[in-house]
């Protein structure tokens, strides 16, 4: 495949989170997350750090390419961000994980995102992180969002017409629970990874009684990404700072039904709208990947790699519309040197292996 940089965009603070937007006229609207820190960070000294951040909200035209920034937004430093998936959605909803320990709501109206609810997880007040975040979506009821945070716990919350309200909280991981999703193909079940190394399945029909139902411990060092394939039934990836890619049948999760090395820890994994069986993935201190995964699951290779990035490649998405299928359009961010990309993705005969 051949990749093509489009748009080369300094951030100003560290980027570590793109999100196209899934809504039906508005799939030309992306957001870039970004987390920025200030001050001295040690326990030692006052005052200690400020984690502060911004929210890009951009409008990119497959017509001409050209991107523009529309809106900007001052916030705590954040760590995710999705929209509530669901193409026939009135108003596009966008929730963000902070490092305040808060789930915030968002609406994109006129070219802003107005802030209209926020839930603070950090009961306790000491210093918690939401990590990732992750929503079910109901088109005829309450939708729900799982979030993790760096306490290494897990918390569900209903999104309604009352706003956010918690359904339940509890201990998931010893360290950090980097990420969390909903099972795409039953959405009483999520999937949990943490910095313990560990994957965890969890029926959540009983709030007050959440079950554990399969511990993985397959992964070599902690488990950074997890994602419920949209389109394929029962397929689990998950990423993890041991550099594997890693297929699962959610079913049987014994045994990988796939893996392939990519080097540099996967932070993100995300599946094109296309329909083409490919992957894109963020490789932390390596590089931006596609991989093509085969169409019975069991093989995996990366066709190309994307090197525009330089110092920890953290957010990844495609352009959401199918109407084009000549090529492909991504975005991508990365940390320290503060770069978000806009690149079009073609196919040019794929790598050698």
């Amino acid at each position: 495949m051949k990749i093509t940089t489009l748009h080369k965009i300094d951030t100003e603070y560290s980027a570590d989170s793109v999100e196209w937007c899934p809504q039906d006229d508005y799939h030309s609207y992306f957001v870039c997350g970004t987390y920025q820190l200030e001050g001295n960070n040690s326990e030692s000294t006052s005052p200690p750090c400020r984690r502060k951040g911004r929210i890009y909200l951009y409008q990119f035209n497959p017509e001409t390419d050209e991107l523009t920034e529309k809106f900007r937004i001052e916030t705590a430093a954040i760590l995710d961000m999705k929209w509530l998936p669901g193409a026939n959605v009135e108003i596009p909803i966008l929730a963000a994980a902070n490092a305040l320990g808060e789930l915030i709501i968002y609406e994109l109206v006129d070219d802003t995102l107005k802030e209209k609810h926020v839930l603070n997880l950090d009961k306790s007040f000491h210093n918690l992180l939401t990590l990732a975040l992750d929503w079910e979506w109901n088109p005829v009821g309450e939708n729900r969002i799982v979030a993790s945070d760096s306490k290494g716990d897990i918390s569900i919350v209903e999104y309604g017409s009352s706003g956010l309200q918690l359904v339940s909280s509890w201990s998931a991981h010893s360290f950090e629970a980097w990420t969390c999703t909903f099972d795409k193909w039953n959405p009483n079940t999520i999937f949990t990874g943490g910095d313990d190394t560990f994957l965890y399945t969890f029926d959540i029909r009983a709030p007050e009684n959440v079950t554990k139902i399969s511990t993985n411990k397959l992964h070599l060092a902690g488990v950074t990404s997890v994602l419920s394939h949209p389109t394929k039934p029962n397929i689990l990836l998950t990423g993890s700072y041991d550099t594997n890619l890693r297929i699962f049948d959610s079913r049987q999760m014994g045994t990988p039904l796939a893996s392939v090395t990519l080097n540099g820890g996967i932070w993100r994994i995300r599946p094109d709208v296309q329909d083409r069986n490919l992957l894109l993935c963020a490789c932390m201190y390596e590089n931006f990947s596609i991989v093509k995964i085969s169409d019975d699951n069991t093989d995996m290779r990366c066709i190309a790699e994307y090197k525009e990035h330089t110092d920890i490649c953290y957010g990844a998405d495609w352009y959401q519309s199918k109407e084009n299928n000549e090529r492909m359009v991504m975005a991508t961010c990365s940390f320290y040197d503060k770069k978000l990309c806009v690149s079009s993705v073609t196919e040019a005969g794929e790598v050698e292996e």
